[in-house]
């Protein structure tokens, strides 16, 4: 066994003998190789597999399928966009889109009174506990969930069991009347729908706006008070802006989940789609893949501008 010297004469550490041995002592006298080493696997599951697959869906985008045949035209063409546009497609897309903000708008006021207790004023093992309580959704089958929510917002589940004790069935029956968000009965509504996504995504809101508030310094909202300011001008001038990267980092999650999501539309929902049910379609039982992955792009594009909106937001200091 020998030493490794350094230049000053003092021994850093003994070479190890044997083929291990050796690796070990190349391996530490080049950091730069052991970096490579140790990055190039995750590096090409990254480029390969990740963003491999990802290409290979956007080139089948730009492919058609024959009307006859059905089988894929591997020309390049435009006419699957063109079909993207029509008007049917376009439904869906500004559907889902509009879901989307309103499932995010409505995580992030539900979401922050509860983050900025947890911040504020838990300790000890109420946080723990708070932990316990945002967590534990997550740790349970989706399936289960969605399929508890169903029965929850049927007819003649719990939820109207409630509104007809407190004689506010007539209350619900207008709003199922109403086109858009009714339906009949919440369980078969868009109503409905938004109430699973929020209760499915709300934890991926609450957690970045905690972490976001805790690193809100506390003397700054006593100086607000201090200084004569209403709750209201504290919340709007110093915790709100304070908070904003974390809203706008819970939002990624919310809105890029909701977009994507199919198996909650199609369980608790109405027949009209969303775009993850479109994909579904089109991909399996219509096999026009390529309109599928058309369709996929869009996500893709639209998730593209908001994280560079959220990068310019700061919102991934508060992750």
């Amino acid at each position: 066994m020998t030493t490794v010297v350094a230049a000053g004469g003092a021994p850093i550490r003994a070479a190890r003998g044997g083929v291990f041995g050796a690796l070990s002592d190349v391996l530490w006298r080049n950091p730069r190789l052991t970096l490579f080493l140790m990055l190039t696997p995750p590096l090409l599951w990254l480029g390969i597999i990740y963003l491999g697959s990802l290409f290979a869906l956007l080139l089948q985008s730009f492919f058609s399928i024959d009307e006859y045949s059905g089988l894929i035209r591997r020309e390049f063409t435009l006419s699957t966009y063109a079909e993207l546009l029509n008007p049917a497609n376009i439904d869906i897309i500004v559907r889902t889109l509009v879901m989307s903000a309103c499932v995010t708008v409505g995580a992030a006021v539900v979401a922050f009174p509860i983050a900025y207790f947890a911040a504020r004023y838990a300790r000890g093992k109420w946080k723990a506990l708070f932990y316990l309580g945002i967590m534990l959704p997550l740790w349970s089958s989706y399936l289960v969930k969605i399929y508890a929510w169903k029965l929850i917002l049927a007819r003649e589940g719990i939820l109207n069991w409630l509104f007809a004790k407190l004689h506010l069935t007539w209350l619900l029956d207008a709003w199922l009347a109403i086109p858009i968000v009714g339906g009949n009965s919440l369980s078969v509504s868009h109503t409905g729908t938004f109430i699973v996504f929020l209760y499915v995504w709300l934890p991926y809101m609450i957690l970045p706006i905690q972490a976001a508030l805790e690193r809100v310094p506390g003397n700054l909202v006593e100086a607000s008070a201090d200084l004569g300011a209403s709750p209201r001008q504290t919340f709007a001038n110093v915790l709100f802006p304070l908070a904003l990267p974390g809203v706008i980092a819970g939002s990624i999650f919310t809105f890029s989940l909701t977009m994507g999501d199919y198996i909650i539309p199609q369980i608790v929902g109405t027949s009209r789609r969303f775009i993850g049910q479109a994909v579904y379609a089109h991909q399996g039982t219509a096999g026009n893949i390529p309109l599928a992955a058309a369709f996929t792009v869009v996500p893709i594009v639209v998730m593209g501008f908001y994280l560079w909106f959220a990068k310019r937001r700061g919102a991934f200091d508060a992750l």
